[in-house]
């Protein structure tokens, strides 16, 4: 929070003679407008926080966007309970410092009460049962927006999203039915029942993240960084070996290797890559030389071709 008011009270300006001059991030001021509509537009909005470097972004630009008051909604995370450690410690430790409200909701409590089958075997995830547990989290606490850290650039089905992204009364998202959406006019208006999705970093790449995390000095979760960890590998992609969540099999020979993690998901469906990179601006060098996207390492999304659309439809974020 100190150095955001620092950077608040200089208006992140550089000084050039006697004059400041402004050093103006389109990307950011895009989406403190977008927050900012969202506040305006909506009687009830939630940020849907993980504790991934998306979503810590998120957390960032809606700081800045309500500066100096404080963040006017809560945040809320579906808890797989196949979380990496570090990014839950990271997500408690950051609402208590900002003293903004934290909703959990648990997707175990979704499979005890029977509303939702766990899977079993060697590609079991949890990361599909999240919808459940959102949908009912939505209707318990009548949020009519849910603002989450998608980007265009992460899956195919995403690039097909709207900024404003309206669901139907029953959670569910109709690709084929979406209005027309130009940037310095987004429709809130819906209908009851009806909430929408928002998406304020849709138009930012991982690597405009990155670069947005160096020059904001942004804290984020140790996993991000290279570490060694027990590993092994499945369908040529690098597994956690450390806990009693990821399916191995026998055969399946543990090693210690440098990995660090490109996004923190469930841990049942998100791979390690080789990686030294300590830093962000080693992290911020490494993506940019990267020729996969960070989807390349979540085997959930390798299911078929439509995995991810067929999960929005649903009503996945």
């Amino acid at each position: 929070m100190e150095i955001l008011e620092k950077k608040m009270s200089t208006n992140v300006a550089k000084e050039s003679g006697t004059i400041p001059v402004l050093n103006v991030n389109p990307l950011e001021s895009e989406a403190i407008y977008i927050f900012r509509e969202v506040v305006a537009q909506f009687e009830k909005p939630v940020l849907l926080f993980s504790g991934g470097k998306d979503s810590i972004t998120l957390v960032r630009l809606a700081q800045k966007a309500f500066f100096p008051a404080k963040i006017p909604f809560p945040l809320m995370h579906i808890d797989t309970g196949h979380n990496f450690p570090e990014t839950i410690e990271f997500r408690d430790r950051l609402a208590e410092e900002l003293g903004v409200e934290l909703i959990v909701r648990n997707v175990q409590d979704a499979i005890d009460q029977g509303k939702v089958v766990e899977e079993t075997g060697k590609y079991a995830s949890r990361n599909s049962l999240q919808t459940t547990t959102l949908l009912d989290a939505l209707e318990e606490f009548k949020f009519d927006a849910a603002i989450g850290g998608a980007r265009r650039d992460e899956e195919k089905a995403r690039a097909k999203e709207r900024i404003f992204s309206v669901r139907d009364d029953f959670g569910q998202w109709d690709e084929k039915n979406q209005r027309p959406e130009l940037f310095d006019h987004l429709n809130g208006k819906i209908d009851l029942g009806q909430n929408v999705r928002v998406f304020p970093i849709s138009n930012w790449t991982e690597l405009d993240v990155w670069s947005y995390i160096e020059q904001e000095d942004i804290e984020i979760p140790s996993i991000y960084f290279a570490h060694k960890r027990k590993t092994f590998v499945r369908d040529g992609m690098i597994w956690s070996a450390e806990d009693e969540v990821v399916y191995r099999e026998e055969d399946e020979v543990v090693e210690e290797r440098l990995v660090r993690f490109r996004t923190v998901g469930d841990m049942s469906c998100t791979a390690a890559v080789l990686s030294d990179a300590v830093s962000i601006e080693k992290v911020v060098s490494e993506i940019r030389d990267s020729q996969i996207s960070e989807r390349g390492a979540r085997i959930d999304d390798k299911r078929s071709e439509a995995a991810m659309e067929k999960r929005k439809q649903q009503g996945y974020f």
